[in-house]
Order: C-alpha cells, then structure tokens, then sequence
C-alpha cells in the first residue's frame, strides 16, 4: 500500500468491497455471455438454469459447439431436391460425354480401316473395286428411276453460244478431209453392202504434218505449252508392242493416248463398211437444236447443234442380230483408237441423240470433232465423242476412255 493509501480514515478502505481486476471482470463476462443461451434455452424448456456456485456455470467449449449448430438454420426441403437434380444432370453430362469419345473414337477407326481396306483392295479401271461396284449400283438406280428415254428440255436458237474446247485426246493430229472414212462393224448384211471391205482395220488416216500434231491453242482449258505428247505418255511396254505390232502393216501406232489402247479396239482382218459423208449425210433428214451440253467439271453452255440422228443412222445400218436379238452395246472410237466411248444401243437410238455436222449454224471445226461428232443430252460431255472414227455393235460391255481413268461408264445426267 502507498503512503497516501495509508492515510485514508480506515472506515473507507475496509467498507468498500474490492474492485475486481481486469483479469477478473474479462473472466465474469465470458462465463455470463456462455451461460446465457443456456439459461434462456432451460427457461424455454421450464427447467432452472444451471447454476455453479451461485452463478452462471462457465461455458463449455462443447457445449458452445451445440449451440452454435443448433443456432444453424436448417436447409430447406427445397435445396435437397436441386441437389438431387443437379446431381442428375453432372451424371447425365457424363455419360454423354463419354458415349461422344467412345463415338469418336469408332468413327475414326472406322475411316481408318475403310482406307486401309481400300488400300489394299484390288483395283478396277484405277478405282478400287468397292467404289467401282458403287459406280455400278448407282446406274443401276438411274437407269430404274429414269429409264434413258426421257426427254431433254431444248431451248431458243437465241440462246446458242460457242462451246469451249476442252479436250483435245484424238484430236492431237489434223486430219486430211479426203482421208476420213467411218468404219462400221457388226452391221446387218454388210457384206452385201457396195462399201463392205475384209478389214477395215487396214484403212490409213493421213494427218498434217507433224508441227500440227499437239493443240494449236484451240484448248480453252489446258496450255499448248503443257500438253504432253501421246509418245511421252505412253508405257514404253505398250508403245514398244505396239509399233512392233504396227510394223510393216504401214498404219500409225494406235492408242498412244493417256488412257492406252482400248480392249475394245478392233483386231486385224475385221470385216465392216468403210463409209464416207456422202454414203448416208445426204440421205437422212437434218435436224437441229438447242440443247444444253453438260461438263462433269461443274460448267455448261446452251449449244446449237445441226446433223443428223443417230437413231435414223442405226436404221439405215442396222446391227446383226446376237443369238435373236439386237446387240446391247455400241463401241466407238476416234481414228487410230486414241478416245473411246462405249454406249447402251438404246441411248444411241435416243430421237435427241445426233451426230453432229454443224454447230451454230457452221460447220464443226477440227477441234470440236469435225467431220463427225456425237452429242445425246443424256450424258456428261466426255461421253460426246469428236471425230468419230469407228461404230460397232457389240454384246460385249465396251471400254471407255474415261472409265480406264476412273470415271463411271454410265455417267448419266
């Protein structure tokens, strides 16, 4: 005690209770803030609060965990069923993510093995043999649906316009006018026929000279410059068997374009009728129209073509008859054999189907197939043959140019 403590009248020191410390008053607090959810939870029970001593029982850390979990709202019922929901759509969202991957992952397998598979298939006319039966099937299909005997709509001389060039196989050479003859094969009586001969296969073509021979820039769509030679294309297997073949016969080699030489070509010693123009040009009505020529790159144009039709032509030189009855296919080639179109007899006979003299109004020029092309509006351009050298009736499927290099045979429209 200090001295001043020590000199206070004595009533005061010992008639005023003691203040607590700080320490104690702190303690006091915390043992009243703990006991007070006690005591007024046991009032609302109608139980007396418990008391330690005279006082409040100081908090238990336990109990303050009760309190503090019972003074926890309770989660709605409400909150349960989003839950649940949200559950069902984080497992719906996982299955569809995995049914994605597993589908994925088939279908990339599955493109792998379908060109592996390709790959190792065995090819036919350069297209492996799934895909060529599915050229098959599809004209299947077309010819049940539109039977080749529709007709194709023609329009006004007005709108006629010049048809690009674009192809020159066949054509590479110029021909001499006087020297064209039509050879015609399988026809009906033909050796009674004044122009029948033994083999039409030793005729000879004459050509100008050879600085002729390539495109002369007629060919909108390649460059002269870049048009390879027939000699330079050619296996030098085939071409060595084929001038072996040609020597001492005095005829050019034959087939000496991209594709090779057709199996449908003919053979030595092949009876037939070597026609000219005059033979039947004159005798057979003329017809002209407008029709729309068709390119299977993606292009077309209005085209006025003038001859005759093909099928009045297949009547004045009708086919032999095989086995009873018409022959089903009609091979053509251009002189020398260098392109090559194979028909259905049907489609030639076709009243839309001409063989072209003239177009818009003039006569064809060289690289547009002059003397003699053909047009029927039932197919895609590289059926159009140019120059058309031979016609024969066959029963046999014939080649075709395009078709050796991977396009259909039917390539209907």
């Amino acid at each position: 005690m200090s001295d001043e403590q020590q000199h206070e009248p004595s009533g005061h020191t010992n008639d005023l209770p003691e203040a607590p410390s700080a320490t104690e008053r702190v303690a006091d607090l915390a043992g009243e803030q703990a006991a007070k959810p006690v005591a007024e939870s046991a009032s609302e029970a109608g139980e007396a609060p418990a008391v330690h001593g005279g006082k409040a029982r100081p908090a238990d850390p336990t109990d303050a965990d009760d309190v503090l979990t019972r003074s926890m709202p309770e989660e709605a019922p409400g909150g349960v069923e989003r839950n649940e929901a949200d559950a069902e759509v984080l497992a719906a969202s996982r299955s569809r993510t995995r049914r994605a991957f597993v589908g994925f992952g088939l279908g990339i397998a599955g493109a792998y093995g379908l060109r592996r598979y390709l790959q190792g298939a065995p090819f036919d006319e350069m297209i492996p043999g799934l895909l060529h039966k599915t050229y098959g099937f599809n004209a299947d299909v077309s010819r049940a649906v539109f039977r080749e005997h529709g007709m194709a709509p023609s329009y006004p001389v007005s709108k006629a316009e010049n048809l690009r060039v674009n192809g020159v196989f066949g054509l590479k050479k110029m021909l001499q006018p006087d020297s064209y003859r039509l050879q015609m094969v399988g026809v009906q009586g033909a050796s009674r026929h004044p122009r029948y001969v033994p083999d039409v296969t030793a005729w000879r073509y004459q050509y100008e000279a050879a600085a002729s021979h390539e495109d002369q820039g007629h060919d909108s769509k390649t460059d002269p410059s870049k048009v390879m030679s027939s000699t330079k294309m050619a296996p030098e297997e085939m071409l060595a068997k084929t001038q072996q073949d040609e020597n001492g016969t005095g005829r050019g080699p034959r087939g000496l374009e991209e594709a090779g030489e057709s199996d449908s070509t003919l053979s030595r010693n092949t009876p037939g009728l070597l026609l000219t123009l005059d033979d039947f040009l004159p005798k057979l009505p003329k017809h002209d129209a407008v029709y729309q020529f068709k390119c299977i790159e993606g292009w077309s144009q209005f085209v006025h073509w003038g001859g005759v039709r093909m099928a009045d032509f297949l009547e004045m030189f009708p086919p032999e008859p095989i086995d009873g009855k018409d022959p089903k296919y009609v091979y053509l080639e251009t002189p020398d054999g260098d392109y090559y179109v194979g028909y259905d007899l049907k489609v030639l006979r076709h009243p839309q189907t001409l063989l072209v003299t003239e177009m818009n109004g003039e006569p064809l020029t060289q690289f547009h197939g002059a003397p003699l092309r053909l047009y029927t509006p039932l197919k895609y351009g590289y059926k159009q043959i140019k120059r058309i050298g031979l016609i024969a009736y066959t029963n046999d499927k014939p080649d075709d140019y395009w078709t050796r290099l991977g396009y259909d045979w039917y390539a209907g429209l």
